[in-house]
């Protein structure tokens, strides 16, 4: 882990473990009713302030708390177009399989590239511990996946170059 990594995922984790006491709390407005607030955001008493932890500019979490749930929105570095792309797609394939993530949104808010949204049922069914490192292992290695696929692009795209030129 470089020496730029470890405080920025230092600070998450922690960030992460303050916001994730999460309890069962009903809605104020429908009764029967037990959404996460921070989603429909009916109720401003029940929100805590948002916290965004920055790298540099293009490397930053957002995490929004409420009484009932979490949300973890990722922003991943993105130095070039390749980059961007990969990103993209990437991002694309794993909010089409949401469902197979269980704490994973099939959109990412606006201005990241990721979003993960933990409940209290999440907390209740799992350990808190194991749901912070997951999201700070993907942290760690999702970085580490775009960096191979582009190699890998860059390989193909060597390797396509030489075999076309050689019938010149």
């Amino acid at each position: 882990m470089s020496a730029t990594l470890r405080p920025y995922l230092s600070a998450v984790r922690s960030t992460l473990e303050a916001a994730m006491c999460l309890e069962n709390f009903s809605s104020q407005v429908v009764e029967r009713h037990n959404k996460p607030e921070v989603e429909v955001r009916t109720s401003k008493e029940l929100l805590l302030n948002p916290v965004v932890i920055s790298r540099n500019e293009k490397e930053k979490v957002l995490i929004e708390a409420s009484v009932n749930s979490v949300r973890i929105s990722i922003s991943i570095k993105q130095a070039d177009e390749i980059e961007k792309i990969l990103c993209h797609k990437f991002m694309r394939f794993m909010m089409m399989r949401a469902e197979n993530f269980v704490v994973l949104r099939r959109k990412a808010v606006e201005g990241y590239d990721i979003s993960f949204l933990i409940t209290n049922f999440h907390t209740e069914a799992m350990y808190k511990h194991k749901l912070v490192d997951f999201v700070i292992h993907f942290m760690e290695e999702i970085d580490k996946e775009i960096s191979e696929m582009k190699l890998a692009v860059n390989a193909r795209a060597r390797v396509c170059a030489e075999e076309f030129l050689k019938r010149f």
